[in-house]
């Protein structure tokens, strides 16, 4: 039983004429009969009582008329549902910071899913240095980076917001904050925790490198987040992208400062590897992305 059959069978069903049924959907005579006998032997009972001279449905034929009716208007309705872009089914990864979840793709995520409730996004969390890695050995779809200063060619990434890289120190009197708050600081002998790599570690080597300071580095951390938390505990002064620091909801334990010279800022943005841009679930979730940054 087919859209086909049925469309037949309520022509057939609105004529009670073969000859012109057989016109209407370009068949013969004798196929229209054919496929009402096929419907017949499937349903198990006759919907036609018919001789020489005339035709009627039987009482099963007018009940099957309307559920012939009802199962062709579902089965349109079904494939104009499924041929719309606004239909997508599937699974999609992103990685990101725990910061960038919320403050980066938080509303990007939002327009999504009350879009796209068919579509199941997988969102993993960690250290924003590993992001690129993460697409370019498919672990993930999609990711939340800084632009790097060699972008891998394979990659597309879309510039969401920029964030300016900022020092922090700690709050509390402690050893660090009386050496950074002197009116004369030298650099090369303060203790900064710094990320261990990733784009924000590439700007910052450039940085201290234009101000003639080989730091004295405290620690190397993974995550931005882990710089923050190790600044409150008055280990050191930290450099991270402020959309962390403002995200990290320990404004009454780390304080902002001036630098000797403006930081760099990070570009942040999303990316994914170009060939997997032709996949629909990508494609829109790149889409709604932009138009929530409102980025060309």
């Amino acid at each position: 039983m087919d859209r086909k059959s049925l469309s037949v069978f309520i022509n057939v069903a609105t004529t009670l004429n073969f000859s012109r049924v057989a016109e209407l959907n370009h068949m013969s005579v004798s196929a229209v009969s054919r496929t009402i006998a096929r419907l017949e032997e499937e349903v198990g009972t006759a919907l036609l009582q018919r001789d020489r001279r005339s035709m009627h449905l039987t009482p099963a034929g007018r009940e099957f008329e309307q559920f012939a009716k009802e199962s062709v208007v579902r089965w349109d309705e079904m494939r104009r549902l499924l041929s719309s872009p606004d239909y997508l089914r599937g699974e999609l990864s992103l990685f990101c910071s725990v910061t960038a979840s919320l403050n980066v793709m938080g509303p990007v995520i939002e327009v999504f899913q009350s879009r796209y409730e068919h579509v199941d996004l997988m969102l993993h969390t960690g250290d924003q240095a590993d992001g690129i890695a993460r697409v370019l050995n498919r672990s993930d779809d999609l990711a939340v980076s800084g632009y790097p200063e060699r972008m891998p060619q394979s990659l597309a990434f879309i510039e969401l917001m920029a964030s300016p890289l900022v020092l922090c120190i700690p709050v509390r009197d402690c050893g660090v904050r009386q050496l950074v708050l002197q009116p004369e600081v030298d650099w090369s002998k303060v203790p900064f925790i710094l990320p261990e790599r990733g784009v924000s570690r590439e700007l910052l080597d450039l940085w201290f490198a234009s101000l003639g300071v080989q730091p004295d580095v405290y620690a190397q951390v993974a995550g931005h987040e882990a710089i923050v938390a190790m600044v409150s505990l008055g280990l050191g002064v930290g450099v991270v992208p402020k959309l962390v620091h403002d995200g990290a909801g320990m404004s009454d334990r780390v304080e902002l400062i001036a630098g000797p010279a403006d930081l760099p800022v990070l570009p942040v943005g999303l990316c994914a590897l170009k060939q997997r841009l032709k996949d629909p679930l990508l494609a829109t979730f790149w889409q709604v992305a932009a138009q929530t940054y409102n980025v060309a």
